[in-house]
């Protein structure tokens, strides 16, 4: 696979992306999961592709990715009695539905919202967590909103729903969109006052802006996004595999076990 420099800010047009941050292709033989009828690409595991980093759901801590969905995804993989893989992708390749009808990966968990053009291109599992937009700025800049940012600057991760958010606002509010690969790099560019604000998903903001205390989230924007996991077109068998284990995980605690694990508190009944 291709890591992404986290050192460099590139603004990547998504042809360029799709070449630079493919994964290498694993072996798409008759790799099995016993009696379940779940097929996978690779024997004896299930592998997961993702976009580093994305905390607190999926990152690197040491040699190792861990993350709220590593464990929900380590649920499907026991089950399948399989251990989990994870592979580091580009973000566009996962929800277009590239990197798994090639057969890079068995499923995606990458904080993904569920959108009615994601799925035209993939298969989504039940929701998993509810997740709104927020606004990162450096702290004490007074930027409360998206109308404090006339003639300035707005960072945007491509491919996601707040890169969708900011340009369905920008002609309204009279900012400029700027692209970044990853999370990470948007973020920095927040801190190095790059750019004056950045728009992405509240888990992942509040985290950092509890690691970086320069830096704050002022507001969020209901958008009533929801991730789900996603397989390729059709695969019935693992999808059906998934939801089980998300509705078993949710009725027997584990779910909120996992959860707080990550995010500190119990997740919010609704």
């Amino acid at each position: 696979m291709a890591r992404r420099s986290r050192h460099v800010l590139a603004l990547l047009p998504a042809a360029a992306l799709a070449l630079a941050g493919c994964a290498t292709s694993t072996d798409t033989g008759s790799g099995s999961s016993g009696d379940s009828g779940v097929k996978l690409v690779k024997d004896g595991k299930l592998i997961t592709c993702t976009h580093l980093s994305y905390e607190p759901f999926q990152y690197s801590e040491g040699d190792k990715t861990v993350g709220f969905d590593v464990d929900l995804v380590d649920l499907v993989a026991k089950k399948l009695n399989v251990k989990q893989e994870i592979l580091d992708t580009a973000f566009e390749g996962i929800q277009n539905g590239q990197s798994l009808n090639v057969g890079d990966c068995d499923l995606a968990a990458a904080a993904m919202t569920i959108t009615d053009d994601r799925k035209k291109a993939i298969d989504f599992s039940d929701p998993y967590f509810d997740a709104e937009q927020a606004l990162l700025v450096k702290k004490d800049t007074g930027i409360k909103d998206l109308a404090a940012l006339k003639g300035k600057k707005i960072g945007v991760q491509q491919a996601t729903t707040g890169e969708i958010y900011a340009n369905d606002n920008k002609a309204k509010y009279g900012y400029e969109v700027v692209q970044f690969e990853d999370l990470t790099l948007q973020e920095t560019a927040v801190r190095t006052g790059a750019i004056d604000a950045a728009i992405n998903d509240n888990g992942p903001l509040y985290k950092y802006a509890k690691t970086f205390p320069d830096t704050e989230v002022t507001t969020e924007f209901p958008t009533g996004d929801k991730y789900g996991i996603g397989v390729k077109k059709g695969n019935k068998a693992l999808l059906d595999t998934i939801n089980a284990v998300l509705k078993d995980a949710k009725s027997s605690g584990k779910y909120d076990e996992i959860y707080e694990k990550w995010f500190g508190k119990k997740p919010s009944s609704k």
